[in-house]
């Protein structure tokens, strides 16, 4: 694959970002600063990531920013769990946020296990 947006891992964690944008959105204006601003950079870092190893020259470091990018995965889980128990997130939206980066995270692991 010549282009990373035509990997499927990619695509996958850019809709990620676009659900974490969209639920960030209703947070208290408090944590704009904080929580908000967390877990969009760790959501944002997955698919840049992914979309930098794949640019570089060996396997090796593709590897590498794949890993940095299940990293950003675990980080944006963790920050999603204190969210919903601060109460910011329903257990419907939480949900659907823990189910969307454990596809992303399989993914690039799976992506990872290949190379």
């Amino acid at each position: 694959m010549r282009n990373f947006k035509e990997l499927t891992v990619w695509n996958k964690s850019i809709e990620l970002v676009v659900l974490v944008y969209k639920l960030t959105s209703g947070f208290p204006k408090s944590e704009d600063f904080g929580l908000t601003s967390q877990m969009r950079r760790a959501a944002v870092s997955i698919p840049s990531n992914i979309a930098e190893g794949h640019m570089r020259t060996t396997t090796k470091d593709f590897k590498q920013f794949l890993a940095i990018a299940r990293g950003s995965c675990a980080e944006l889980e963790t920050q999603g769990i204190i969210a919903h128990r601060l109460g910011y997130l329903s257990r419907t939206d939480f949900e659907s946020l823990m189910s969307e980066i454990e596809t992303v995270a399989r993914m690039s692991s799976a992506l990872y296990s290949k190379l």
